[in-house]
């Protein structure tokens, strides 16, 4: 790699010193059979292997360096361009090599300086790119060989424990019929313990309250003369005591703690 960089934004390769130097004549191409990406899901990280669905190499976009490190030796080196990810791996990561898939774009990079940069350095959005899953083993410099790329399937014991809680759907609204009936139920019973405290009236009398009071008009709404009605209501309070003196604030029965 270039002194350290093993890869290099394209979007700011021009800002760099260590890269914009090199752009005009050290250009070049790094072929692999595949590369790796991370999925991170909370502590818990999975490997994929990326790859062309028939095998060809997959071609990056490069550049490359020769410099003479303190030791006297000369080192050839290369750095690897990397630009934003493809729509069909966003969900993996956010970035990705610039993948240079047909000859055209090939050319290109190589030969073609008066391309822009930004027209060559786009992320690949073929269909023919596809990834599977690897042990998480691959990571360590260690672990060598064609085990590295031996797809291995994901079980339900390894999946994230995220994927064991769902948001609860939300449940049917209750009709208007339901509220009425429930305010009804409410009255009746209110009406019941009124009536069960009057202890001095007849039975029959403490029924014929509680239906009253049940009630629900359901024909067509009539006018009231306020007058009347409020002295009704007070004749009420005076002969019957079944209401307080003081006014009673209502309650919506959906509100009740």
């Amino acid at each position: 790699t270039i002194s350290g960089w093993f890869n290099a934004r394209s979007e700011s390769v021009k800002e760099k010193a260590s890269f914009r130097r090199l752009i005009p004549k050290n250009r070049c191409l790094v072929a692999v059979e595949g590369f790796y990406e991370w999925k991170k899901d909370g502590s818990r990280k999975q490997p994929y292997y990326i790859h062309f669905r028939d095998e060809r190499p997959l071609v990056f976009a490069a550049l490359f360096d020769t410099w003479t490190n303190s030791e006297g030796e000369t080192l050839h080196t290369f750095t690897i361009l990397t630009t934003h990810v493809s729509t069909s791996l966003k969900w993996l990561h956010d970035r990705m090599p610039v993948i240079l898939g047909d000859e055209d774009s090939v050319n290109a990079w190589l030969n073609n300086s008066s391309v822009k940069l930004e027209e060559i350095t786009v992320p690949y959005e073929g269909t023919d790119l596809v990834w599977y899953p690897v042990t998480t083993a691959m990571g360590k410099t260690s672990f060598q060989g064609p085990d590295c790329i031996k797809e291995v399937k994901i079980g339900p014991s390894e999946k994230p424990i995220s994927n064991f809680f769902t948001k609860k759907a939300a449940g049917p609204v209750k009709s208007e019929k339901a509220s009425g009936e429930f305010a009804e139920t409410q009255a009746f019973k209110t009406a019941k313990e009124e009536s069960d405290d009057d202890s001095g009236e007849n039975p029959s009398n403490k029924t014929e309250k509680i239906h009253q009071t049940s009630t629900v008009v359901k024909d067509e709404p009539v006018t009231l003369d306020p007058q009347v009605f409020y002295k009704a209501d007070e004749g009420i309070k005076k002969e019957d005591g079944m209401l307080p003196d003081d006014p009673v604030e209502e309650r919506d029965p959906f509100s009740i703690k």
